[in-house]
């Protein structure tokens, strides 16, 4: 399966459900690694699920991208 231009859509989704799980507690350490294990997770059951080596990857580079576009908002508002 070809990653398609409107499966980035999925990065702000990562970005709201990490910053749900941010008010429900989640310390500032984990937010990161829980952005780069719902992206993984994406990748494995939405993007490429058929092609792990893909999924992986695909979904590695969702949950970075989702991790820096909530840091760079978050920046961005603060300073």
């Amino acid at each position: 399966m070809d990653f398609q231009v409107y499966d980035i859509a999925i990065v702000p989704i990562i970005v709201a459900l990490v910053h749900l799980a941010k008010q429900l507690g989640l310390g500032a350490k984990f937010q990161p690694v829980l952005s780069l294990v719902l992206g993984v997770a994406t990748g494995i059951f939405y993007v490429a699920p058929g092609d792990p080596k893909q999924a992986i990857l695909v979904g590695i580079v969702m949950g970075l991208a989702a991790s820096g576009l909530w840091s760079g908002v978050k920046n961005t508002v603060e300073k």
